[in-house]
């Protein structure tokens, strides 16, 4: 029997979480255990490639059972969850219970998958009132209040992220890219239309950096006990994307600032804007937030944190410390893009933007298309 540490995982199938397994398992140092409600899915059998340390059990984070399953036995847990399954009130039982049965299981170090808490860095302004965000700021602050008043206890750290760069070349995304043809020239052109402002800045994260980041932490229990690990490319705006992938591809690309009426009525949100945030909420729930609500917030946090400036805020300094080789802009990002894209023959980024593919694992499902249906 191996006696390698064993970390429980919820939320491995997701975007951040393939990478974050991968970084754990890659050279046998850990074992991981994975929570997955469908062991046959295609994200679920990918983490098995990645070979004997990865295990899967099915169940779900609503279910006392299924975690105490997860968490018997292991070391560490990387707690992640899903927040647009559940939606902001629910996601807030289930994280206070995922932190107490860890507790209970015996677990000594815990990472919490985690948002910034805009509303409480905006100084409790409505106009960032962004419920997946506050959702796990709010509850990441808790973990770290529990975990100073008792030392003896599990240690815990919160691994904080943003929006995925990866998002800006994916369909489906709030800064989907959309390809359009100039009416003078007749050419194609890469068009993000997003409202950012003239000085806004999305602390935009690097998936491939969170296999890096996480790792550290779970190789470094004690350094980071009690740290909120908040991580970032850089605070991009989008005339720097447009800007880069000119310069990386070759093609013609621009940000079309607009206001937030206009972005909700126009793209992919269609009727999806009314949703609730939260995919299984019930509409009737007075803990409802439509998606246009929750990413009004979202926007106006990143135009109020151009620059690392306002609201929302990165120590790029300890980054550069942790990891030297991190991704540290846009357009080196989009340069192993397209190096990858070559690499796995989709042609280039171009081609890979122009024919893209759904990065985040709500789309891959199509949990949120069901639901509107549903409630259409």
């Amino acid at each position: 029997m191996s006696t390698k540490p064993t970390i429980f995982i919820i939320g491995g199938t997701g975007a951040q979480g393939i990478p974050v397994i991968t970084g754990l398992v890659q050279d046998g140092a850990y074992a991981v255990r994975v929570l997955t409600r469908d062991p046959n899915s295609r994200r679920a059998k990918h983490l098995l490639t990645l070979g004997s340390d990865v295990s899967l059990i099915p169940g779900t984070f609503t279910s006392e059972a299924d975690l105490r399953a997860g968490f018997q036995g292991c070391w560490g847990a990387f707690i992640n969850i899903d927040g647009f399954a559940t939606g902001e009130a629910m996601e807030t039982f289930w994280t206070y219970r995922c932190y107490e049965l860890a507790i209970e299981c015996g677990i000594k170090f815990y990472v919490h998958g985690n948002l910034d808490y805009g509303y409480k860095l905006g100084g409790y302004d409505a106009r960032f009132r962004c419920g997946h965000y506050d959702g796990k700021g709010r509850m990441g602050e808790w973990i770290l209040s529990q975990n100073a008043s008792d030392k003896k206890r599990m240690k815990a750290a919160l691994f904080t992220t943003g929006p995925y760069i990866e998002m800006a070349l994916a369909p489906f995304t709030p800064m989907a890219p959309r390809v359009e043809v100039d009416e003078a020239s007749g050419e194609q052109v890469v068009t993000w239309r997003v409202p950012l402002g003239e000085k806004g800045g999305v602390p935009h994260v690097s998936l491939a950096d969170c296999a890096y980041y996480v790792r550290w932490l779970f190789d470094n229990p004690e350094k980071a006990d009690g740290m909120n690990l908040a991580v970032a490319v850089d605070h991009i705006h989008y005339s720097e994307v447009a800007s880069a992938f000119e310069k990386v591809t070759g093609r013609k690309a621009k940000h079309v600032d607009v206001d937030l009426e206009t972005y909700f009525s126009t793209g992919h949100w269609g009727m999806t804007a009314s949703l609730p945030t939260g995919y299984t909420v019930d509409s009737t729930s007075p803990a409802l937030m439509s998606l246009k609500d929750n990413f009004t917030g979202f926007w106006r946090l990143w135009q109020e944190s151009g620059s690392n400036r306002g609201v929302v805020k990165r120590d790029y300094a300890l980054l550069d410390k942790i990891h030297p080789n991190r991704i540290k802009s846009v357009e080196e990002f989009f340069r192993r893009e397209d190096e990858k894209a070559k690499a796995d023959g989709r042609g280039s980024l171009w081609e890979a933007v122009a024919n893209p593919r759904p990065i985040l694992k709500i789309h891959e499902d199509g949990s949120l298309r069901s639901s509107q249906k549903g409630r259409m």
